[in-house]
């Protein structure tokens, strides 16, 4: 199975993540999101295929988000403007990201991992 790891390793979710799929035996590539942040269409492909609300695929906890105040602008800005701020700084970027053939999940919650890697 083709399984991309997008991960910051600094977040403890992410170690989680990581943690998880070594125990579970997943082979994947690692992808660090500061250093290789997502592309707009990457972003656009990935959003695409999650069928999950944009808001997903932002770091609402993170100082960036806060910063930009982006809780008061996304709101207004449209989808490619958001695909575009998207790709501007990995850390904007909710993580860790887990990207199949047949799926993308944001965040790490066990339960979605096993049903999308393990079935």
């Amino acid at each position: 199975m083709d399984v991309l790891f997008v991960e910051y390793p600094k977040c403890s979710t992410c170690q989680k993540a990581k943690k998880w799929l070594e125990e579970k035996g997943v082979s994947y590539e690692d992808r660090h999101i500061k250093e290789q942040p997502p592309t707009e269409e990457e972003l656009r492909m990935w959003h695409e295929r999650s069928g999950m609300d944009i808001k997903r695929f932002f770091n609402t906890s993170g100082l960036l988000y806060k910063e930009l105040q982006l809780k008061d602008k996304l709101p207004d800005m449209s989808l490619e403007e958001k695909y575009r701020l998207l790709a501007t700084d990995g850390m904007l970027v909710k993580r860790p990201i887990l990207v199949t053939k047949q799926q993308v999940l944001t965040g790490f919650r066990e339960a979605e991992w096993e049903a999308a890697l393990l079935g």
